[in-house]
């Protein structure tokens, strides 16, 4: 069980790092409490959006909050290792020894942020699953610890080869970042402002980068038996409903739960830290599947005082997103044949989003997306779910 002193640092973390942050950035709580999570639970978190919404901002923001070093890099399609790693030692190669010169280079960095991700070509992808797996790095036989706390990784498209899925696979949370909505654009350019005004100014780091690495080494102290159960019927009913999630990754996303708790100064998890589950989409349409199943799990937990911001943040569903999903599952029905197992699994995911769908505020929207589940409910072979 985690003593009084590293719940008192996630209580620093939470009240001197994050909430201040939000402060500044406008419209970004989301993103910076999955930023806080990944950091303590040693995970990566991907960001989907277009340039010029704060990704590279928000993580060079936290990196100067806990006195770490940052590394942030755009990666294209030429993109060559030593550009991240650092060139071999000249010196050394002269000597027939293979080292790598990593000042101010991703081996030393605390944080790691990566632009244009999925732009990652064949000549750095094994180094780089490396240092996302393992939190080390390997060039030929130089094997070097990685004092990584966590990888933030950006793009503005979801990933369509193979060997990039694989990539996008070693980042557990995924999260949209958009531009803020108009109604709080004034926002955005007071604080941006500001933040110009003291671009310069030594920030206050009331939890060093350090004592990020001891949250993490007590994170397999946190009791999560309270909230077990409930996960592992989470990750059975989302396994059902067509997500996947491997064993890996479930084991992985245990990490996360305990974080949760820890950034509540708890250390026991309860059901309520299971709003971790709403962000391991794999396409932008399942967000809308993975928080119905969540939603109906944690709805009760997470009104209490004790809960995690983002265990309560109930939106309310996207049309597009939904309407995006239907028309997936009706092409998956159209293939199908009547015994075929994946009308099972579309049929759930169907009553999934019908759950969701009652619940969009817009009655013209709402009666699009029900003629939508009407249509793939008859294709499904189930008139009476139609009706």
């Amino acid at each position: 069980m985690p003593e009084e002193p590293t719940l008192e640092i996630a209580a620093r973390l939470r009240e001197g790092v994050l909430d201040p942050m939000k402060q500044w950035f406008s419209g970004k709580d989301e993103i910076i409490d999955l930023l806080g999570l990944c950091l303590v639970g040693g995970e990566n978190l991907f960001i989907l959006g277009p340039p010029g919404t704060a990704k590279s901002a928000l993580v060079r923001e936290l990196g100067l909050r806990i006195h770490g070093r940052t590394f942030e890099y755009l990666l294209t399609r030429f993109t060559e290792p030593n550009e991240l790693f650092g060139p071999f030692d000249i010196r050394k190669l002269r000597e027939g020894i293979l080292e790598t010169n990593t000042e101010g280079m991703l081996p030393e960095a605390s944080i790691v942020f990566l632009d244009e991700l999925l732009n990652a070509n064949s000549a750095i992808l094994n180094s780089v699953l490396t240092v996302l797996n393992e939190r080390v790095l390997r060039r030929g036989r130089e094997v070097i610890d990685l004092p990584l706390l966590t990888v933030v990784g950006a793009s503005n498209h979801l990933p369509e080869e193979e060997a990039l899925q694989a990539l996008f696979d070693r980042f557990l949370l995924r999260v949209r970042s958009d531009n803020v909505p108009d109604e709080h654009l004034a926002e955005v350019l007071a604080a941006g402002w500001e933040m110009a005004a003291k671009e310069n100014d030594l920030r206050p780091s009331p939890v060093s980068a350090k004592e990020i690495r001891t949250l993490q080494k007590t994170l397999p102290s946190v009791n999560l038996r309270p909230a077990l159960n409930a996960f592992v019927a989470m990750v059975k009913r989302l396994r059902t409903a067509g997500i996947m999630i491997s064993d890996r990754r479930a084991v992985k996303l245990q990490r996360l739960i305990a974080a949760s708790a820890l950034l509540c100064s708890r250390s026991d998890a309860n059901v309520s830290d299971l709003w971790v589950l709403r962000y391991i989409w794999d396409t932008e349409e399942q967000q809308e599947l993975l928080r119905s199943v969540v939603d109906e799990v944690i709805v009760e937990a997470a009104r209490e005082s004790s809960s995690h911001p983002l265990a309560g943040d109930s939106r309310l569903p996207d049309p597009e997103l939904i309407a995006s999903e239907i028309d997936a599952v009706t092409s998956t029905l159209a293939g199908t044949t009547a015994d075929d197992p994946q009308r099972a699994i579309a049929r759930d995911r169907l009553a999934l989003l019908a759950a969701r769908t009652q619940w969009i505020s817009n009655a013209e929207q709402r009666a699009h997306v029900h003629a939508k589940l009407e249509a793939a409910w008859m294709l499904a072979g189930d008139p009476e779910e139609a009706a």
